[in-house]
């Protein structure tokens, strides 16, 4: 039977911790609640150990009416109660994979790697909204397993659930599963040209086709053509979609 201690991997079994552990946490959910102010994206802290949640930040959008506090003493019952059984499943295949690779990983290497997939949530009235979460460890135990980790909830601009994916930082590779073959596959990262980062960087801050000519120096049929190559290569089809794709994958 399925139940909240499916998503937590005996691979990664945090047991008592050591006080040299617990004071390297002293006052950082406070940096986590700073950076929550300043983004658009959820922000929640899971503890392993106590196999729930530490932080929710206060994004209404991914709380399903429920109040930040409520989500956060839910712990993982709220994907019980809001995630459709498939996606459900998929969240604990997730789960069971990516602890696999993670324990391959060296233990100095192992603060550097994010996992990101995508799964459907469900509103209230019952309407399913595409998301993205992207989880990287914060704190490790002596041993070299999760204690904490940041996770941060944005919506997808994927058509579908799925893409897991696992990213180094500082590395051209990219580690995508295949979910028909149950593998994990090495990609390339995408590289954007310069042009196109600041395309991507004027667009953030909202600036029209003819305004971004202007700052580049260029014409705006200019600033299309660069435009459209990025759209081709992030295989995305509007701006707003582009500056998710290549936030999401640390793009930009």
């Amino acid at each position: 039977m399925t139940n909240i201690n499916s998503f937590f991997s005996s691979k990664n079994t945090v047991n008592k911790l050591t006080e040299q552990e617990t004071d390297q946490t002293y006052n950082y959910l406070e940096a986590v609640k700073a950076l929550s102010r300043t983004t658009y994206n959820s922000i929640y802290v899971i503890d392993y150990e106590k196999k729930g949640f530490e932080y929710v930040s206060d994004n209404p959008l991914f709380l399903c009416g429920h109040t930040a506090e409520e989500v956060k003493d839910m712990g993982y019952e709220f994907y019980f109660k809001y995630v459709p059984e498939k996606d459900l499943e998929l969240l604990l295949k997730i789960n069971t994979i990516g602890f696999d690779f993670y324990e391959k990983i060296p233990l100095e290497e192992r603060k550097a790697h994010t996992i990101s997939y995508d799964f459907l949530l469900k509103n209230t009235e019952g309407k399913s909204i595409l998301i993205n979460q992207r989880l990287t460890p914060i704190f490790l135990n002596n041993e070299g397993k999760i204690w904490k980790a940041l996770c941060i909830v944005s919506l997808s601009n994927k058509p579908n659930s799925g893409n897991i994916t696992i990213y180094k930082n500082g590395s051209d590779k990219i580690f995508e599963y295949d979910l028909n073959g149950d593998y994990w596959k090495t990609q390339e990262k995408i590289k954007l040209s310069d042009r196109e980062k600041e395309i991507l960087h004027y667009s953030i801050r909202s600036y029209a086709i003819k305004d971004i000519a202007e700052k580049l120096f260029i014409s705006p049929d200019t600033v299309k053509f660069h435009r459209k190559k990025l759209f081709e290569k992030l295989e995305v089809s509007n701006i707003s979609e582009a500056i998710t794709c290549a936030t999401n994958n640390n793009l930009i």
